[in-house]
């Protein structure tokens, strides 16, 4: 099973912290299925969002049309800079839900066999076009056409597209992960241990 295959719903979806990776609810939102509890949900990567104009740079690149959901994001945005968002940053969404940014997303073997591309991990990565793994701060609704602010961003942080980029590709400079306030926990401790 895999929950990347995500549609538009034109109705109110309620988001809540789903808990711990394995044992929780999976996902953000209700609803949403995920089939590698291994690998995706949990509190840290309860919400996925990806940038309509990351998409439409795809389009031009593929020489096909990308539908919203496309990448199995759970929000596509318009005119938010997803990449360019701080690790820790708070984004308000509609009314009341508040989501924090905490990591890119790392390319896996379902994503490869759903964009039927040759090479496909390693081209999602170089490009770092990953958009944006959310937890949940205050849970609420969203839904399509909710208004998208970034409301708090660290003083203290690194980019997603920076730290996907040293994450995946640049491991010598690991230690600037650890700038990150809102690094994930099991993240922090691996960048430790390998800095170390």
């Amino acid at each position: 099973m895999t929950g990347i295959d995500k549609r538009p719903v034109e109705h109110p979806v309620q988001v809540r912290a789903p808990g711990p990776k394995t044992t929780g609810l999976h996902s953000g939102l209700i609803g949403d299925p995920i089939g590698d509890i291994k690998n995706h949900g949990g509190n840290d990567q309860a919400v996925y969002a990806y940038a309509r104009e990351d998409y439409d740079w795809w389009e031009k690149e593929l020489g096909r049309q990308l539908a919203g959901g496309a990448f199995g994001e759970n929000l596509t945005t318009i005119g938010l800079d997803v990449c360019g968002a701080m690790i820790g940053e708070v984004w308000r969404v509609g009314d009341e839900l508040e989501l924090q940014t905490t990591f890119g997303r790392i390319p896996c073997a379902t994503f490869q066999a759903r964009m039927e591309e040759p090479k496909w991990l390693k081209r999602f990565t170089k490009e770092n076009r990953t958009g944006a793994y959310l937890r949940v701060v205050t849970p609420g609704s969203v839904q399509a056409g909710d208004s998208i602010s970034v409301t708090y961003r660290p003083s203290k942080s690194v980019s997603i597209a920076e730290a996907f980029e040293v994450y995946m590709l640049d491991r010598p400079r690991l230690a600037r992960l650890l700038d990150a306030e809102g690094l994930p926990a099991d993240l922090r401790e691996d960048v430790r241990r390998r800095v170390s």
